[in-house]
C-alpha cells in the first residue's frame, strides 16, 4: 500500500467532518500519543472547534465495537488502554498539529497528509 493510500485508509468520517484520530497522526508523525497530546494540549489556542474536537463516548464504543477492541470503560483502568476520549483532527488540525511538532517527519509526512484530505 503506497503511502498516500496508508493515510487516506485513517481518514474517518465524524459529525459531518473527515478527520484523524490522534494516535494515527502522532504515529505518522514519529512520536508518541501521549506527547503529541500534550504538544497539542500546551498550544491549545492553535486548536479551534472546527479543527480538532475530542470524541464523544457513544463514538468509541461504536468504532470499538467495529474493530472488536477487547478493553472498555473500567477495564482500562487495569488493562492499560486510553484513560481519555480520543482527539479527532479535521485536515487544518492535522497540519496545525504538525507545526507545533516541529519535527523534520512532521513536517515531511504533512505533505502526504493534505494529499489525502484532498
Amino acid at each position: 500500500m503506497e503511502p498516500l493510500e496508508k493515510i487516506a485508509s485513517r481518514i474517518l468520517l465524524l459529525r459531518g467532518h473527515r478527520v484523524m484520530l490522534d494516535a494515527d497522526l502522532a504515529a505518522l508523525y514519529g512520536v508518541s500519543t501521549k506527547r503529541f497530546n500534550e504538544q497539542v494540549q500546551r498550544n491549545r489556542d492553535r486548536f479551534p472547534a472546527d479543527f480538532m474536537f475530542r470524541r464523544r463516548d457513544q463514538e468509541v464504543r461504536i468504532l470499538r465495537s467495529q474493530f472488536a477492541t477487547s478493553s472498555s470503560g473500567a477495564e482500562l483502568a487495569s488493562w492499560g488502554g486510553r484513560r481519555d476520549l480520543p482527539f479527532a483532527f479535521t485536515e487544518h488540525g492535522a497540519i496545525m498539529a504538525a507545526t507545533i511538532l516541529n519535527t523534520p517527519r512532521a513536517t515531511e509526512v504533512s505533505v502526504f497528509v493534505v494529499r489525502a484530505f484532498v
